[in-house]
């Protein structure tokens, strides 16, 4: 689940996405200032949308934001006020962590992608697909997670290429738009000592030169 929120651009609304839609037809009920987003053939909800939500708890930032529990329980007691049944489930765990590529093979229908195994946790191993050239075995690198979102706005989901699953993305300095980030292709490559499963910290994981 992503809370998003850019007073600026959009107004005074947190949009929390719950699923990828998948480019499938949508509809919308708008109760007070509860709007659900769901799909037209199952009615899965897929986003909400709360209105003059300063009203209700205190929020800033830009982009994807994380919410204390207490505040997830204000704006889920404004859902059923609305007469929603469904609730919002809160989600603080980091979405861009250190990454190891742990096992690394050749994608069997492309010859540029690699099916990568990357650890992001002490006792986690996930399948990314990859086409960065500097991808190796025992790199370490920045992976954001599923229902992370990129600086320019796209949400990352678990999906396929060319049939292999996919459960997240390894990211390059262009990507998370640091600072004189190169210009060309290439996951950002970090210092052998870094720990798998840590917080993607910019100021630490990132030396301008």
């Amino acid at each position: 689940m992503i809370f998003t929120y850019n007073k600026e651009h959009v107004g005074d609304v947190l949009m929390v996405i719950v699923s990828d839609s998948k480019d499938k037809k949508l509809d919308v009920e708008r109760k007070g200032n509860v709007a659900r987003v769901f799909q037209l053939d199952n009615q899965e909800t897929v986003a909400w949308n709360i209105f003059q939500v300063s009203s209700l708890i205190d929020i800033a930032g830009r982009g994807q934001v994380f919410l204390r529990d207490e505040e997830v329980a204000v704006l889920n007691q404004e859902l059923q006020k609305e007469g929603f049944a469904e609730s919002l489930v809160n989600d603080y765990e980091p979405k861009f962590v250190v990454g190891e590529i742990v096992e690394l093979v050749a994608h069997p229908d492309s010859d540029h992608l690699h099916i990568c195994q990357v650890k992001v946790a002490e006792d986690k191993i996930v399948q990314i697909v990859a086409g960065a050239p500097n991808a190796a075995l025992g790199l370490k690198t920045i992976v954001a997670l599923p229902e992370a979102m990129m600086p320019n706005g796209s949400l990352i989901f678990p999906g396929e290429l060319r049939g292999e699953k996919s459960f997240g993305m390894m990211c390059s300095p262009r990507e998370l738009q640091l600072p004189n980030a190169p210009q060309k292709r290439g996951i950002i490559e970090l210092d052998s000592s870094e720990v798998a499963g840590t917080p993607f910290d910019p100021a630490k994981h990132w030396q301008v030169s």
